[in-house]
């Protein structure tokens, strides 16, 4: 099965969703937190930085349990939700 190549929206949705990890790993260790979700702090740093634009649903899983938010949160992330703007 070929994989189709990511859309720029798609490319954007990503940079968001690794912004907001970072900055909800505030004061936590990379390493802590990618032992949390179950992942390798590589795979975590290219999430933050926005090189794994769409990573694995139960890699979110994970990351939303580690960061302790709900996934909805980061599904909102991705998806651009004007009202997360708000928010802050």
């Amino acid at each position: 099965m070929v994989r189709l190549p990511l859309t720029a929206e798609q490319i954007q949705s990503g940079t968001r969703l690794g912004a907001a990890v970072r900055e909800l790993r505030a004061g936590r260790g990379l390493d802590d937190v990618a032992r949390a979700a179950g992942i390798s702090p590589e795979t975590l740093r290219k999430i933050e930085t926005g090189r794994l634009p769409s990573p694995a649903f139960g890699t979110v899983v994970g990351l939303a349990d580690a960061l302790g938010v709900p996934i909805e949160h980061l599904a909102d992330v991705w998806r651009g939700d004007p009202a997360l703007d708000a928010a802050s």
